[in-house]
């Protein structure tokens, strides 16, 4: 099949993973059906355990899925896996590297499993981009972890592929290289990449992904475009230090981490009838603040009760 305009980048329809053991049955993936437009920027979100790196690893054919079908513009990744993968560059979370080859060796060797000669302008320009450029001949088991993971996305990109996946791509990395990362993907996504993201860093994707999709339980539950998503079920936050226990009632609803308490309120009266139990509580307040509701808000509301969405492109 040629992909035409109307073809999605990437497609999962009905996909099913089930594990069997001694322990009887566990299901992965509960029938997850959406698509992924060309030069999309898409975040794929969850708790632990959601099916995530399993829907990818079906997409990479690394795993077969039990029912159901993936494709890559077009490309069926069982039955036409030698076009979905070379149309495909994931960065997987774990530092998986050949320590015998330097950077630019790596590299090379990279191309040449896509059958791609004479690459060095584009290998100097990854390594440029992705400030690696000192290191091009540093042997892979000399780099920290944050360097192996630079070039982990250098390997990922370096056939120039149109669908890109990044798997937790910024986990335990340092801040230089986010934005280093970001600031690339950026460029490539604006000049026609698609990028399908998981993270669970939610700021970065609600500052990157223009729609998203949530899976728990390996059931979609989510699915829309990011501004919506944050409309549809955003309120105004309050958002305060305190070192005082919280009304039992207000406890229960509330996000606390370490001292800093974030309740959610419906409208400016609600933020009064918040402020005045607290103070009859006795709760001392720091550094209130008074906000919009953020995207793990919205992901920690859908998490707690949400019903499957509707599949949709």
């Amino acid at each position: 099949m040629r992909p035409t305009d109307s073809t999605p980048a990437v497609r999962f329809e009905q996909v099913h993973k089930v594990y069997s053991g001694a322990r009887g049955t566990f299901k992965a993936l509960d029938g997850v059906s959406f698509a992924i437009e060309p030069g999309e920027f898409f975040g794929l979100l969850g708790p632990n355990g959601a099916g995530k790196t399993t829907l990818i690893s079906i997409l990479a054919g690394l795993s077969r899925a039990t029912s159901g079908t993936a494709t890559v513009l077009g490309h069926d990744v069982v039955s036409d896996y030698a076009a979905a993968r070379r149309a495909l560059g994931i960065v997987p979370q774990e530092l998986v590297f050949d320590p015998f080859f330097s950077v630019r060796e790596t590299l090379r060797i990279q191309s040449g499993y896509f059958g791609i000669r004479n690459n060095e302008a584009w290998i100097d320009e990854l390594l440029q981009s992705l400030g690696l450029a000192d290191k091009a001949g540093a042997n892979m088991r000399q780099l920290s972890g944050g360097m192996k993971r630079r070039v982990l996305v250098a390997q990922a990109l370096v056939h120039r592929p149109p669908v890109i996946v990044l798997d937790e791509p910024t986990a335990g990395v340092d801040v230089e290289l986010r934005q280093t990362l970001w600031q690339f993907v950026s460029r490539l996504n604006r000049e026609g990449h698609t990028v399908l993201l998981t993270t669970h860093y939610l700021e970065e994707a609600e500052a990157l992904c223009g729609r998203i999709g949530m899976l728990k339980a390996g059931r979609l539950v989510a699915l829309d475009r990011t501004s919506a998503l944050l409309a549809g079920r955003a309120g105004t936050m309050l958002r305060f230090k305190t070192d005082s226990a919280l009304p039992a009632e207000l406890g229960a609803s509330a996000r606390v981490t370490g001292r800093i308490v974030q309740i959610k309120a419906h409208d400016a009266a609600g933020v009064e009838q918040l402020l005045a139990r607290l103070r009859g509580a006795g709760v001392k307040i720091e550094d209130l603040e008074i906000g919009r509701a953020d995207l793990e808000d919205v992901f920690l509301e859908i998490m707690q009760g949400a019903a499957p969405a509707e599949a949709t492109s």
